[in-house]
């Protein structure tokens, strides 16, 4: 398995069609083969950070969504709205605790 963990900054003034267009998105995301789960979580001191956190079955199931149809038309809409450059992170699990 492997977590997809995306940072993105939006102009403040982009925040709310970013928040429309996952609502859109995100359920078509989940169905994309190989996902295992998504979230969304906005960060509690700059309502403009959003982090995303996507698992994969495997690193070529991220690989295929990341060069799917569905991807770049989100992809190409959700850049247009940032006023920071974008980070990831591809990371595997390593323990968990509950």
């Amino acid at each position: 398995m492997i977590v997809r963990i995306v940072k993105m900054t939006f102009d403040p003034s982009g925040v709310s069609d970013f928040l429309k267009n996952f609502a859109a998105n995100k359920e078509a995301i989940r169905a994309s083969e190989g996902c295992l789960r998504l979230e969304l979580l906005q960060q509690h001191d700059a309502e403009n950070v959003f982090f995303t956190y996507s698992w994969w079955d495997d690193p070529q199931s991220l690989e295929n969504y990341r060069h799917s149809q569905l991807f770049k038309e989100v992809w190409a809409f959700t850049k247009a709205l940032f006023c920071e450059k974008p980070e990831a992170w591809s990371v595997v699990q390593k323990e968990i605790l509950q």
